[in-house]
């Protein structure tokens, strides 16, 4: 079973990986720095669209954030 915590786990690994400043990724999808650190350091999640916009912008697979096996 996936849970909130594991899709939260990898997108803090993507974002980490990403080499990205939170200001940049916060700049290219819409929202304020402090909401991506919020991702990070608070637990908390986005919304659908901020989360598809997440993957756009840091190039990843919407179905490995999801923790979804192929």
């Amino acid at each position: 079973m996936v849970t909130i915590e594991d899709i939260r786990e990898k997108l803090i690994d993507a974002i980490k990986r990403s080499g990205r400043t939170y200001t940049s990724i916060a700049k290219e999808i819409g929202v304020r720095q402090q909401t991506v650190s919020q991702y990070v350091h608070n637990g908390k999640m986005p919304a659908l669209d901020t989360l598809a916009n997440l993957c756009i912008a840091l190039d990843l697979d919407a179905n490995d954030i999801l923790c979804i096996e192929k």
